[in-house]
């Protein structure tokens, strides 16, 4: 089973259940095919006493794709494990497939917790540029920019990039998705958003460049992917910005990208403190 891991010395994140990482669009476990998507945030768990282990699906792929092939690993690592549920923690898309495959393919019954981490529960104003949905009135925004972010993001000529693109798109996420959705009684759900407060002129955050405005004129506060009115699901537990002296914590920041380079945002221990805090609500 990929990522799994013997349980370290401190028990700050021993928690009741396996944790299962799910990843977002336009990636896999490993970005680019080197770079580890969640970076130092498996290792610091694991490290705490975690057990921890990683699903990875199509890059670009449907929303109920996505989901089947989370639910299949998801599965495996139950049988692997003995174990009698498990804890989910998403990212971005990730949030939103596992809700799927929790909901709608059955997987409620094994799922303790649902932790869902700058995910597009109403879908993202990004989403709706890019598909073509949106007015005219801010598409002066979108040039190679956007086009180099989108790319590099959520991946490149896939044939069902566009798919995946439209099944974050806000209306079909407030009017289809959600509505066929509903959370699960006995699933713990919660969420944080993450927020730029501004962006910088250095190398942190300048690929959210053309991103920001855009989600700030149409849904206000964002990441640079995901607003956080968007982010909220289940019990908010609040927006994470990062220390005073930064520009905020991004879409990236949030999962230790890039390479471990989050200035003002301790992404290692902000994981660490979400284990701790299911291990306290005995999860």
């Amino acid at each position: 089973i990929p990522g799994m891991a013997l349980a370290g010395s401190s028990y700050k994140c021993d928690t009741r259940y396996p944790i299962v990482l799910a990843h977002g669009m336009g990636a896999s476990a490993e970005i680019l095919g080197i770079v580890d998507y969640w970076w130092g945030i498996p290792g610091a768990l694991r490290d705490e006493g975690a057990k921890v282990y990683i699903t990875s699906v199509n890059g670009m792929d449907s929303t109920r794709n996505k989901a089947i092939d989370f639910k299949n690993q998801f599965l495996s690592i139950k049988a692997y494990t003995g174990a009698a549920k498990l804890n989910i923690i998403g990212h971005s898309h990730g949030t939103i497939y596992t809700r799927d495959a929790i909901s709608n393919l059955g997987l409620y019954p094994y799922v303790a917790s649902h932790t869902s981490i700058a995910g597009p529960h109403r879908g993202s104003a990004i989403a709706d540029v890019v598909v073509g949905i949106v007015p005219n009135s801010l598409e002066w925004l979108v040039g190679d920019t956007l086009d180099f972010v989108y790319a590099f993001l959520f991946g490149d000529t896939n044939p069902n990039s566009l798919q995946n693109g439209y099944d974050l798109t806000r209306p079909y996420m407030i009017n289809t998705f959600n509505p066929n959705t509903p959370n699960k009684s006995g699933v713990y759900y919660q969420s944080w958003a993450a927020k730029i407060k501004m962006m910088a002129v250095d190398a942190r955050n300048w690929y959210f460049i053309a991103t920001w405005p855009i989600l700030l004129g149409y849904e206000g506060a964002n990441d640079g992917l995901v607003s956080v009115n968007s982010a909220k699901w289940g019990n908010f537990r609040g927006t994470e910005d990062a220390s005073w002296y930064s520009a905020g914590c991004d879409h990236l920041n949030i999962v230790d990208q890039l390479f471990g380079f989050t200035p003002g945002f301790d992404a290692p221990g902000f994981y660490v403190n979400i284990a701790k805090d299911l291990k306290s609500r005995g999860y």
